[in-house]
């Protein structure tokens, strides 16, 4: 899975630059998004278009920050990512900062599902990594 950790640490690094094609790249043209209730960007989204479109309102919103990735955890086909979250929206003075999990699921070497869950346990959970 070295080269699926190194695809996803290439997607933030895109992210957080705002290049949203370098994000998806790696991603399968029917990928499934799935971002966690009582996200600002909750729901799911199916399809590259669609899912590019919903990464790049999200990222438009962003007058600084990022999203950095800390630990890469493989289960299966699957790498979860813990992450630190520290934006300033646009218009806003203020810093939102927070952790959350996501876990990129492979097919082929495409991501062919990317959740976004609220908790790192829930991510772990999903992915069934056992956490002791």
């Amino acid at each position: 899975m070295e080269a699926e950790i190194e695809a996803v640490r290439q997607a933030y690094a895109a992210l957080n630059r705002g290049d949203i094609d370098g994000f998806v790249k790696d991603f399968d043209p029917n990928i499934e998004r799935i971002e966690f209730e009582g996200s600002p960007m909750e729901g799911k989204h199916h399809g590259i278009e669609a899912v590019r479109e919903h990464v790049n309102a999200g990222r438009s919103t962003w007058a600084e920050g990022a999203c950095e990735p800390d630990r890469f955890i493989t289960s299966g086909n699957k790498v979860v990512v813990t992450c630190h979250v520290r934006v300033r929206l646009k218009d806003q003075t203020d810093w939102l900062e927070g952790r959350t999990g996501d876990v990129f699921t492979f097919r082929n070497g495409k991501v062919i599902e990317f959740r976004t869950f609220a908790e790192e346990k829930d991510a772990l959970e999903y992915a069934g990594v056992d956490k002791k």
